[in-house]
């Protein structure tokens, strides 16, 4: 393998484990389970969840985001090993979140990852979340009201769009000349 082909592949899967992080946090369910290879798995020992296939995965984010009042989750650079169409790789994770039964927390975690390379790029074919810390101490701050979306979000993302609340334009009188 070229030194062009193998920076080219790392660059690639730290867009897919940067993309996984932006479809949970938009909860984009579909998109978050295309990441995946048909067969691939997402196992939560902690939740525990063990989610086989793009449609369990997609099923299963559902039901887990369903639960959120918010949900926060930054994806830290970790290592990547290649092998050929193959790979493995950690990605680190801070996580900060309410659910709506009034649970919330701040974790610290681990994905331990295999990849696979597709004719559709690199995907996951496994990905294993381990916690590492966990404070439940109540958080200080709260989630502010939703946000705008853009119109046109990043990526097709259709989902996002359809949270953006409605919003009404109020005309200001025009300030005299004076």
């Amino acid at each position: 393998m070229s030194d062009f082909q193998a920076l080219a592949d790392r660059v690639e899967i730290e867009a897919l484990r940067g993309e996984f992080t932006d479809a949970a946090m938009m909860r984009d369910r579909g998109r978050l389970a295309s990441l995946f290879t048909p067969d691939g798995a997402l196992r939560m020992p902690n939740i525990p969840a063990e989610l086989v296939g793009r449609e369990a995965i997609r099923a299963g984010g559902e039901r887990l985001q369903a639960q959120w009042d918010f949900f926060v989750q930054t994806t830290h650079p970790g290592t990547i090993q290649i092998d050929g169409d193959t790979a493995t790789g950690r990605a680190y994770i801070q996580e900060l979140a309410r659910a709506l039964d009034g649970r919330q927390g701040l974790n610290f975690a681990v994905y331990h990852d295999r990849y696979q390379r597709t004719g559709d790029g690199w995907k996951f074919t496994e990905r294993v979340y381990e916690v590492r810390y966990l404070d439940t101490t109540p958080l200080a701050g709260s989630a502010p009201s939703a946000a705008p979306v853009p119109a046109n979000p990043p990526g097709g993302n259709t989902a996002a769009a359809d949270l953006r609340p409605t919003t009404h334009s109020t005309s200001r009188p025009a300030q005299e000349a004076s």
